[in-house]
């Protein structure tokens, strides 16, 4: 069984409130912006996903991240896992991700986790992706039960808990 109904259609762009910014699945040609922001705020977003997902690595090299990217793309494409990734509106920066993926841990059917850039924490539009993200998910995914780790549990207590059925 899929985690998504086979009818489902992803959206395709979502706007932030404000009108500067807005989510769109990521693609392996977004690699030239992608790979400097994950880079420049690689020690930050270790502290958030290392423990969890090892990323992102130390190491990581450009082709490494375009092989990653690439991955997402095929993934989002057979519906089975997404990344969205943050832009301004001309897509000039790439400045976060969000991330909707099948439930590694049991009593969610979907788990969402985002970030921004190092220069965005704190301000007026990281704060437009916290308040949307839950209402957009709510509104337009088909979750009974999602999940937000490092937002409404602890990563700690995400890794503590038992393995979803199936995985």
């Amino acid at each position: 069984m899929s985690w998504l109904p086979d009818d489902f259609v992803h959206p395709a762009l979502v706007p932030l409130p404000g009108g500067g910014h807005h989510l769109r699945p990521i693609r392996e040609a977004d690699t030239p912006l992608d790979h400097p922001a994950v880079m420049g705020s690689r020690e930050r977003l270790w502290t958030i996903f290392g423990p969890a997902w090892g990323w992102p690595a130390a190491t990581m090299t450009y082709e490494a991240d375009r092989a990653d990217l690439l991955r997402h793309e095929q993934e989002i494409a057979a519906h089975q896992s997404f990344n969205y990734a943050l832009f301004d509106a001309a897509e000039t920066a790439l400045l976060g991700c969000v991330y909707i993926d099948p439930p590694e841990r049991a009593g969610a059917d979907g788990e969402i986790a985002w970030w921004v850039v190092d220069e965005l924490v704190g301000s007026k539009v990281e704060q437009a992706l916290d308040a949307l993200v839950p209402r957009w998910i709510a509104a337009d995914w088909p979750f009974e039960q999602p999940r937000f780790p490092g937002r409404e549990m602890s990563w700690s207590d995400w890794l503590a808990l038992p393995p979803h059925p199936g995985t």
